[in-house]
């Protein structure tokens, strides 16, 4: 059958093709309201340049109490008459110091470490605590002691011979000091938490050049 008409079925394929393309066109050229607006770049955690951060809060420590005595008080008027000797001398820098030296004596003793002690500790101090050392060492035993935390840092006593000054403190800190046999078995001490009160005395010279005290004295309170 011949026909020279325009052929009716390719104008209705056209004509359905256009709707589609139309129909699908709209569908995805439309936000629909759920779509993330661009967002700005932001490393994953673990990334390299993009340092992790816990956002935990820590618990500080309180700071240690650190009394200094009342100027108008004797125990005042003897740490004014130091500082009348050495005008570099101030007792809320004296006590931070001491905190610092009480740690550090406390670790060296605890790990035999005498060339720690030599220069915190007067001779006849330094000696006590060698043959403490030597005796321990001697009978195999060993000493372990953490400080955990220091509550108190305060100047008890002070007194001022000619240049020569001395000041004792009070420690009161929370430790845990047990001294083992070879076997491993507490003989001395405990490995609970305790708190103990320490008394220790420091002197210098305060004319002397060398701004470190030394620990003259050590006693439990």
């Amino acid at each position: 059958m011949g026909s020279s008409g325009f052929p009716i079925d390719l104008v209705l394929f056209a004509m359905i093709a256009g709707f589609l393309v139309l129909r699908l066109r709209s569908i995805l050229g439309r936000r629909t309201g759920y779509e993330r607006p661009p967002q700005p770049y932001q490393p994953q955690p673990g990334a390299p340049g993009a340092p992790v951060i816990d956002g935990r809060a820590e618990t500080a420590s309180p700071a240690p109490t650190r009394a200094v005595p009342d100027p108008a008080s004797p125990l005042g008027a003897t740490l004014a008459r130091m500082q009348a000797v050495d005008r570099g001398f101030e007792p809320a820098r004296f006590l931070d110091g001491a905190e610092q030296a009480f740690r550090m004596i406390v670790e060296a003793f605890a790990a035999g470490n005498r060339d720690g002690l030599r220069n915190l500790l007067s001779d006849d101090t330094y000696r006590g605590f060698v043959g403490a050392i030597d005796a321990r060492e001697a009978a195999g035993q060993t000493q372990k002691t953490e400080i955990k935390d220091i509550h108190a840092a305060t100047i008890e006593e002070a007194d001022l011979r000619g240049s020569v000054a001395s000041l004792t403190v009070r420690f009161v800190s929370d430790q845990i000091s047990a001294t083992e046999s070879k076997e491993g078995q507490i003989v001395a001490g405990t490995d609970a938490v305790t708190e103990i009160t320490d008394l220790w005395t420091f002197e210098r010279d305060l004319t002397s050049r060398d701004p470190s005290w030394r620990l003259v004295a050590a006693r439990s309170a």
